[in-house]
């Protein structure tokens, strides 16, 4: 999840935010200094031998100078032995001649020659006429064994990128073999190979015949899967990481899988997977599974500040294997400023899969924020199902006790609400992603008959996508709403259950839940309602750096006639690194009186 660090500078008249760009030029000044130290090349003598290539390009050009690279050892202390040189020289139109048949240049006339430029310096050119390329007339493709019939392989024969009439590019006849038997071995047929690869060239040099034969051989399958090293574990939680089937077919993507499962656990330090294909029996693979469990018992500290919660630090314990049965206890103490508490779960994890599992999560904290002070003791109990790749289905139970301070209105109230959660994402990448979506839909409500000190249905929604667009710029939306609607006064709805709007990960240049609807003093309460809308476009900058321009806009409101919007803008350098982006926002409130500044660090994927 995103760490984030919003730090506020409430003017640029303030002394904090003056000190802002001596800080950044601080900063771009070290970057510069550390690129010069260890990214900047040393500058090399100059090479007694020079190379000059006439008359070829592009790829054949680099391997052209690839074949005349001097061997090593001909130059040593700077100097060339003449001799040896003389002797390369003489081989190198035969060099040149089999450098560029690769790429279909079989008539190509090559003259080489060598100088002495003084002082020990020699210029060895090479000038060619590459004469007329060869191209193919005729390509024949064809599949033998069980996988004649395969849609995937057929398909890939269909396209084979060599066709005729199309210039003889060995690489890309290569490659193209590669793939092809390659993909054959991914789909279970591990004996592939190519019984016929021929390329007939005619005798005037001028074209090619292509005809390649590949013999899928059978198809293999899964067999038993054995898991050993963690006994410690239940048979039964080991194989809900397990993705490979006896008797479904063979793929190594499938144990990619797999591994990715038990890897993701955190309880392993090591996990080998081994497919046993010389104990393979009527062409099914046994695979073995071998584990080193890590410690199960884990205690760890955090410390952290943002302007939401002031300077917080947290304590996080996980017990991974409670009573050696693969359940697993976390409870955490958090502590800050503004929001202090422990929360605890237990999860059940279900045999199904690595994202069926059954919860039960008890939290008691206690919140001071500009707009409210809740103290909250909740307890829910969920179950969680896995509905395909990438999403989740939840049914939940909750038992909401809240006492809380809105404004100048001290309440309390007890809910009992029953809800459902559908979650989906699929992105390409989590640390850096370049296209993908997320979204998640929650309902949940209650009645007085079920204990509940009000009545009240609530729908919450959001979602989030990214869009490549060219010249490395990407397109990133989200949206964000939600509905409540009660058969009691809006002083009965606890405070954590109210919309409010404003802060880092909604409208950027406001302060956090300081937008919504206020009372008669100007408090803000919070609201029934929800809407809120950012649309960011994004540029990167060389490997690892982004800027954007953002646009926010939303707010809470009670009544859907009369919806007041407020905007924010702003830009964005993002850093990315192997845990994710490091994300710099200076926001500014538009539309407003006197519009202020606001400076928002996150560290994470921000979808």
């Amino acid at each position: 999840m995103p760490i984030h660090f919003p730090i506020h500078f409430p003017s640029p008249r303030h002394r904090t935010g003056s000190q802002l760009p001596g800080l950044l030029r601080g900063v771009v000044a070290a970057t510069a200094i550390l690129w010069l130290l260890f990214c900047a090349a040393p500058l090399r003598a100059e090479e007694p031998v020079e190379v000059a290539i006439e008359g070829v390009e592009d790829e054949a050009l680099e391997n052209v100078e690839k074949a005349l690279a001097l061997p090593h050892g001909f130059v040593r202390d700077g100097k060339v032995d003449g001799k040896w040189l003389e002797r390369f020289a003489g081989q190198a139109q035969e060099r040149v001649r089999a450098a560029l048949e690769p790429y279909g240049y079989y008539r190509a006339r090559v003259t080489t020659t060598l100088e002495e430029t003084g002082e020990g310096k020699y210029l060895l050119r090479a000038v060619i006429q590459r004469g007329k390329r060869v191209r193919i007339s005729d390509v024949q493709v064809s599949l033998t064994g069980e996988g004649s019939t395969n849609p995937t392989l057929k398909e890939l024969v269909g396209n084979f990128p060599l066709k005729t009439g199309s210039a003889l590019i060995q690489p890309d006849y290569e490659e193209a073999k590669g793939v092809l038997r390659s993909k054959a071995m991914i789909l279970g047929y591990l004996d592939a190979d190519f019984t016929t690869r021929e390329i007939r060239i005619s005798p005037d040099r001028t074209e090619a015949r292509i005809t390649l034969v590949l013999d899928t051989g059978p198809l293999y399958r899964f067999g038993e899967v054995t898991i050993t090293g963690a006994p410690s574990y239940p048979d039964s939680y080991l194989r809900r990481h397990v993705t490979i089937k006896p008797g479904r077919a063979f793929s190594y993507n499938t144990l990619g899988e797999t591994q990715l499962n038990f890897a993701n656990t955190e309880r392993f330090d090591e996990v080998r997977i081994t497919p046993e294909r010389e104990l393979a029996k009527d062409n099914r693979v046994p695979v073995t599974i071998t584990l080193k469990p890590g410690p199960t018992q884990r205690l760890r500290p955090g410390i952290g500040y943002g302007s939401d919660t002031g300077a917080r630090g947290s304590l996080t314990y996980r017990h991974l294997n409670v009573l050696d049965l693969g359940h697993e206890f976390h409870s955490q103490l958090f502590l800050s400023e503004r929001l202090q508490g422990i929360a605890a779960s237990y999860v059940i994890p279900s045999a199904r899969d690595t994202r069926t599992y059954s919860a039960l999560q008890l939290n008691l904290q206690r919140e001071d924020v500009r707009t409210y002070i809740s103290r909250l003791v909740a307890l829910e109990g969920s179950v969680n199902r896995s509905m395909g790749k990438g999403k989740l289905g939840t049914a939940f139970l909750r038992v909401h006790q809240e006492s809380f301070t809105v404004g100048d209105e001290d309440s309390a109230s007890l809910l009992v609400l029953p809800g459902i959660r559908y979650s989906e994402h699929r992105f390409d990448n989590l640390v850096r992603p370049t296209k993908g979506y997320r979204f998640m839909v929650e309902g949940s409500g209650t009645h007085q008959f079920m204990g509940s000190d009000t009545g009240l249905v609530q729908v919450r929604a959001e979602g989030s996508g990214i869009v490549p667009l060219p010249w490395r710029l990407s397109l990133l939306g989200r949206v964000a709403g939600g509905l409540s609607f009660l058969n009691d006064p809006m002083a009965e709805l606890p405070a954590t259950l109210r919309f409010f709007s404003g802060g880092d990960r909604s409208v950027r240049g406001y302060a956090y839940k300081s937008l919504g609807p206020r009372n008669s003093a100007g408090d803000v309460v919070g609201g029934r309602n929800l809407l809120e809308g950012s649309i960011e476009l994004q540029r990167a900058l060389f490997t690892n750096w982004g800027v954007s321009l953002f646009y926010d806009t939303g707010n809470a409101f009670n009544d859907l006639s009369k919806i007041r919007l407020y905007e924010g803008a702003g830009v964005g350098v993002h850093y990315y690194t192997l845990i994710g982006a490091i994300n710099l926002y200076v926001a500014r409130q538009i539309g407003v009186d006197n519009p202020d500044f606001r400076v928002h660090l996150t560290i994470g994927f921000e979808l």
